[in-house]
């Protein structure tokens, strides 16, 4: 019951306390917890931008909804997915694969093949959009890795991400904001939100079972 028991724990914090910092040990353990995540056909079509650097920071929260988390976090980390699939990209990854495992490159031609026969002839748009929910997983990952850390997070959906883009450099990297991870430690005197009992649907409104 540890992973429910730490996720109990968690919750959306409201309010950071600047002083207080993540360690980079824990910021790995969180980083490889997303990397570890499954993606469709293994693709990993996003990358993982962590950032600490109060300057950037600063710059970043004009896009943000609640400004102050943003600036007072430790960390933040940001989800950006490619902008959409190409040839290359399909390629880079198996080619990568096929290295690993001690395999030819090409071992897996009919299949990377097929996945380009069916996001090639796509929009960049519905690629973007396919690539940005798979990040969703890895995020949830993270989430529950700083749980079991006890390290405090926010997910966040509500920010400008073309300002996000644009202050990362992103469009230059091919990759599109999607979503971020506040993570650090609340400000227990501002975070009102953690004296409140968690809450969530009632297992029966929950969940539809057929046995």
């Amino acid at each position: 019951m540890a992973l429910i028991d730490d996720l109990n724990w968690r919750h959306a914090v409201k309010a950071y306390d600047p002083s207080k910092k993540v360690s980079p040990e824990n910021i790995d353990k969180i980083i490889e917890a997303a990397r570890l995540a499954p993606t469709s056909s293994g693709l990993q079509p996003f990358t993982v931008i962590i950032v600490e650097n109060q300057e950037l920071k600063d710059k970043m929260t004009a896009g943000a909804l609640n400004p102050e988390c943003m600036r007072d976090a430790s960390h933040i980390m940001i989800f950006a997915a490619w902008d959409t699939y190409t040839a290359a990209r399909i390629d880079e990854v198996y080619d990568f694969t096929t290295d690993v495992r001690g395999l030819p490159r090409g071992r897996f031609s009919s299949y990377t093949d097929k996945l380009k026969s069916i996001y090639l002839n796509e929009s960049d748009d519905n690629n973007f959009a396919h690539a940005a929910r798979q990040t969703y997983i890895a995020l949830g990952l993270a989430l529950a890795q700083a749980a079991e850390l006890k390290i405090d997070s926010t997910p966040i959906e509500g920010f400008d991400n073309n300002h996000i883009d644009e202050v990362l450099g992103l469009k230059e990297k091919g990759l599109k904001s999607v979503s971020l991870i506040y993570l650090g430690y609340a400000d227990q005197a501002k975070d009102w939100l953690a004296t409140m009992k968690k809450v969530r649907r009632p297992k029966a409104d929950f969940i539809i079972e057929y046995r």
